[in-house]
């Protein structure tokens, strides 16, 4: 009597917790492609499900795979339009060249479709695939090379790992790859970072590293996105502020919630991918934070991470800092403190603000107890009369000390003797 292909198989293979990693894969793809048979337990559900996209694109695992580059103007395109991940970027990618230096590994970085916008180093001679696949304008969607870590991350938006046996098509069967997102202020996808290593396996945490350097790209894209506002820096740990592991979150000047990085998401106990667009559906400062606006400001005024209580009951290291140039520093100090606050120091931030944190005050004069009707927020008429009277201001406070009052507006005494000149004229 005949013994069936799967018969044959399963009996030349020892059992599975024998088996090694390859063994097991390769019975799981013949299990899929040629029985229908969903592998589950030993392929990635994300894996198997990139696998039915690709039998139901009429693909086929025995094809074989150019790696061809795109037009030169989608080229041009994507690179132009990722300019500023490109440049956050490149501290991240030398710091992933020296840790993988060592190693068989090659790094790249994709755009959000998985066109290789900057390779981390140059392949070897010896690398069969790297030197085809990992070239600056080459597409690594999963529409043109099936089954791939940077490819899924692309269509997912998730961290994965793709091992050897679980590329789609067999002549990738020589790569390992690990891949995660970069995603900007409005939680979308705009970059893919990835790791391969050709011919073996890893030989340490790929996934870990990827993801760390992913996310430490991401945060200094957040940054450098952050226009006119207050971005917070937040850990269990002050050690681990300015890490990639530090939680972010952005506050405009209408004091609400802009964005914030997954590690603050986690941190704050908010619902996942909660829609924070800066809106009037997004949280406010006080709602999150249980603090004003105005202490924010005083905060960043604070080298040094501040220990504070959340609404949730758990203390936070945090620090704040405001980002833009320097005539949006002042805008946003007017744009922030209410006018009561403007008059006077509430009470509360004395206990709840280090000293020298404080922020500026007009006068020593009791706050009205009982005041007619809500104060609004100021608005001013231009952003020339708002500086010149922020400054003005200031400096009738620090008696004419334009060092001091440079100091305490945290901007360049350049710009408060410009603004001198400009009243002048």
């Amino acid at each position: 009597m005949p013994v069936s292909r799967k018969t044959r198989t399963t009996q030349n293979l020892p059992p599975p917790f024998f088996a090694s990693e390859a063994q097991r894969l390769a019975l799981a793809r013949e299990q899929f492609f040629e029985e229908g048979v969903r592998p589950t337990g030993v392929v990635s559900e994300g894996v198997i499900q990139s696998w039915n996209r690709c039998l139901q694109a009429h693909r086929k695992p025995c094809e074989r795979v150019e790696f061809d580059l795109v037009t030169r103007s989608r080229i041009h395109t994507a690179q132009t339009r990722n300019r500023t991940l490109l440049d956050v970027a490149a501290h991240g990618l030398g710091q992933l060249q020296a840790v993988v230096s060592g190693t068989r590994c090659q790094a790249v970085l994709t755009d959000a479709t998985g066109v290789v916008l900057e390779v981390v180093r140059p392949a070897s001679a010896d690398s069969f695939l790297f030197s085809r696949a990992y070239r600056t304008g080459v597409n690594l969607s999963e529409d043109a090379v099936a089954t791939t870590a940077p490819g899924l991350v692309a269509r997912t938006g998730q961290p994965c790992v793709v091992r050897a046996g679980e590329h789609f098509f067999e002549c990738l069967q020589d790569l390992h790859c690990a891949a995660a997102p970069i995603h900007d202020a409005q939680r979308k996808l705009v970059g893919v970072l990835n790791i391969s290593v050709e011919s073996q396996s890893f030989g340490f945490d790929a996934a870990s590293v990827v993801i760390l350097h992913a996310a430490a790209i991401e945060n200094r894209l957040l940054q450098a996105q952050a226009r006119e506002q207050i971005v917070v820096h937040l850990h269990t740990m002050p050690s681990m502020i300015d890490t990639p592991m530090e939680g972010l979150v952005g506050v405009d000047a209408q004091g609400r919630l802009s964005w914030l990085n997954d590690a603050a998401v986690r941190l704050l106990g908010l619902p996942q991918n909660s829609p924070m667009q800066g809106g009037t559906g997004s949280s406010s400062v006080h709602e999150v934070f249980g603090v004003t606006p105005a202490q924010l400001v005083a905060w960043s005024r604070h080298r040094e991470p501040t220990l504070h209580r959340f609404p949730n009951g758990l203390s936070l290291w945090l620090r704040a800092r405001l980002h833009g140039d320097e005539r949006e520093v002042v805008s946003f100090h007017l744009g922030s403190l209410p006018a009561a606050e403007m008059a006077t120091q509430p009470a509360s931030l004395a206990t709840a603000t280090p000293p020298a944190a404080i922020a500026v005050s007009e006068s020593a004069s009791p706050r009205p107890s009982a005041p007619a009707q809500p104060q609004q927020p100021i608005t001013p008429i231009s952003l020339r009369a708002a500086d010149r009277q922020w400054i003005a201001k200031t400096l009738a406070e620090c008696g004419g000390n334009v060092s001091r009052a440079a100091s305490i507006l945290g901007v360049s005494r350049g710009l408060i003797y410009r603004h001198i000149k400009g009243d002048g004229r």
